[in-house]
């Protein structure tokens, strides 16, 4: 099977950015589920987020009732997913591909239009937030075409950003940090009645840091392994910005190992570089981005997270 090409960054990008003290909580009476469970009612939900909250597989054209088309979000996404589950009175998806925290006060230009700023969404009465950004923050779908581009050429992404004895990427997950901190207590002054709950990142990459050339066009086991370790560090900068803002955190990582893009087509929750999905057959997904079966994974995960209280 040949390797598709890889056309430069921009271009890869492009498919990517198409196709990343505890909080105060008003909630209802509780509400029994199937399992018998009990969780707290929620009645006003908003969604904030990346391409990894809103792109997260597609069986359909994507949705834009809440954001402009160019923010490529999914019917499927777990924010969708989540609102059903939990039977909310009003729900409002504001995630957006390619966005930053920047873009949570600040309206970010998409294809066909502009996705208004995420926070215009929140009101007074919001009682549930879901966040999952940062990877944009970041740079991570830059760094991986940046690996895959230079594996290709015989270079090593490892060495060009760790050159000259400083980790450029652990640099910017340092300076990521304050920003998501800000995020949730943003999210508090404008919804301080809302239940925040932070979403990581689930597992794209090889928790063992094995390359897996050519289903991820990566050569270098060292490079992978870089790779995977800056990963695993932006998700513990994301756990301790939860700590740190008093948020919840809904960890879609370790219940989603083994599920990488290094995975079997039928198995794998991310996809490489590819938009024909095989987890479900006939689905398409963004390159580098969760599938239909990541979705359904990040949803039952978050939600469950959601009704523990």
């Amino acid at each position: 099977m040949p390797l598709p090409r890889v056309r430069g960054r921009r271009a890869l990008a492009a498919l990517a950015s198409l196709g990343a003290a505890a909080a105060t909580v008003l909630a209802g009476p509780a509400i029994a589920h199937a399992d018998g469970t009990d969780a707290p009612a929620y009645h006003e939900y908003v969604a904030l987020g990346d391409s990894y909250t809103s792109s997260s597989g597609f069986t359909n054209l994507p949705d834009t009732r809440f954001v402009p088309l160019g923010c490529a979000q999914s019917t499927n996404d777990y924010p969708h997913q989540v609102a059903k589950l939990l039977a909310v009175d009003k729900f409002t998806d504001a995630s957006c591909g390619g966005a930053t925290t920047d873009d949570f006060t600040g309206a970010q230009s998409v294809l066909g239009g502009s996705n208004a700023p995420q926070f215009d969404r929140l009101t007074a009465t919001t009682d549930l937030v879901t966040i999952g950004i940062g990877g944009n923050d970041i740079g991570l779908v830059g760094l991986a075409t940046t690996c895959i581009e230079d594996s290709l050429t015989g270079k090593s992404c490892k060495k060009q950003y760790t050159s000259g004895g400083t980790d450029q990427i652990s640099a910017r997950i340092a300076a990521a940090e304050p920003k998501l901190t800000a995020a949730i207590d943003g999210v508090r002054a404008r919804s301080p009645q809302a239940r925040i709950v932070l979403v990581n990142y689930l597992d794209a990459v090889p928790d063992n840091g094995r390359a897996c050339f050519p289903r991820v066009p990566i050569l270098s086991n060292t490079d992978m392994a870089w790779f995977t370790a800056k990963f695993k560090e932006m998700n513990a900068m994301l756990a301790q910005s939860a700590s740190s803002a008093g948020a919840d955190l809904a960890d879609t990582y370790t219940p989603t190992i083994g599920h990488d893009a290094c995975t079997s087509p039928t198995t794998r929750y991310v996809e490489p570089l590819t938009i024909l999905s095989l987890n479900p057959v006939g689905s398409l997904s963004v390159p580098l981005h969760p599938n239909v079966s990541g979705a359904n994974a990040q949803s039952q995960i978050v939600f469950d997270r959601i009704r523990r209280g």
